[in-house]
């Protein structure tokens, strides 16, 4: 999911959230800065992510929050910064859908449930199947599939690179279908969708701000979205599901986890600064046409979704031997 700079700096910009009444002596969190490390680079979507939660925690708190940018080995780095920190509330983490795929392909210095805390689901949207239409004839998802059952191995479909959450719903996506494709990774999106605009490949499963431009520009032809129900902001592409892999549903996502240990208090407060922040109608506004909608609910809800990704990503992993890069 790629989200664009002016967009979320209008979204962010807009708001008008009240500050908080000044906190009592007993109920002095937050004091001091809080810290958003973003395990990902400056400039992508899980960066203004984190910096739109950045902006909400501030207005919502009334103390200051900076974004860290601690980028490398799948996330998995800054990851480990984050759950080793001080469980104060002080030290909040940038997750998105790669921390329930890292655990099957990398070896980590962490546990991935036993030692977090979540916070609250910040953002939810779709990935969307897009062809080149010039390169394969299909006209929906079903065709795509057939051809594919009926052509092993010679469907060709690019990812942001070996054990990419974009490679890891594409072949949990084949795996119910029963198609045998060949992956083309790329180091990144912006290359794999240039490729497949290009005609080096043959299909592709990213984000709708990546990709949508290019359908509405003809180039590409946009055959369904991941999540279970259609998209309000392109109502007329189909879901996966409704085109006959009826449990596939999948959710791009980002949230903010703890380092287990933080007191319930400090974390129902993170959350209620951020729920609120989340309901704005401006905010909700900006970001509807993109495809992306504001999450928020509880930590116990946010947990949950992490807790039913992990294994559904692993049997994936291991049913397809995949490696990270």
């Amino acid at each position: 999911m790629t989200l664009s700079r002016r967009t979320f700096s209008a979204a962010v910009g807009s708001l008008a959230i009240p500050l908080p009444l000044v906190a009592s002596a007993q109920d002095a969190f937050p004091s001091k800065p809080i810290r958003i490390i973003c395990p990902f680079a400056p400039g992508g979507g899980s960066d203004f992510i984190a910096r739109v939660a950045s902006n909400l925690l501030s207005k919502g708190l009334g103390q200051s929050a900076i974004v860290d940018n601690r980028p490398g080995a799948g996330g998995t780095l800054g990851t480990e910064v984050a759950l080793h920190a001080p469980a104060d509330g002080y030290t909040l983490l940038l997750i998105a859908g790669s921390y329930t795929v890292n655990p099957s392909l990398y070896k980590l210095k962490f546990d991935p449930i036993a030692d977090m805390t979540p916070v609250i689901q910040l953002s939810k949207g779709a990935y969307v199947v897009c062809i080149n239409p010039n390169k394969v004839k299909a006209t929906n998802l079903q065709e795509l599939l057939a051809y594919g059952r009926q052509n092993p191995g010679k469907l060709t479909f690019a990812s942001a690179g070996n054990g990419s959450h974009l490679h890891i719903v594409t072949e949990y996506m084949f795996g119910m279908a029963q198609v045998k494709a060949t992956h083309v990774p790329y180091k990144g999106t912006g290359p794999a969708v240039t490729d497949l605009v290009a005609g080096n490949v043959d299909m592709l499963v990213a984000g709708t701000e990546a990709l949508m431009p290019h359908v509405k520009s003809g180039r590409l032809r946009a055959l369904a979205v991941t999540t279970a129900q259609r998209l309000p902001a392109y109502p007329d592409i189909p879901s996966v599901a409704e085109s006959g892999l009826r449990d596939y549903d999948v959710v791009a996502w980002h949230g903010l986890i703890a380092p287990k240990g933080v007191p319930p208090a400090t974390i129902a407060k993170i959350n209620g600064a951020l729920n609120t922040g989340l309901k704005a109608p401006e905010l909700v506004a900006q970001l509807d046409p993109t495809g992306v909608s504001p999450a928020g609910g509880t930590p116990e809800q946010f947990g949950n979704l992490i807790k039913v990704e992990i294994p559904r990503y692993a049997k994936v992993a291991k049913d397809n031997n995949i490696k990270a890069d």
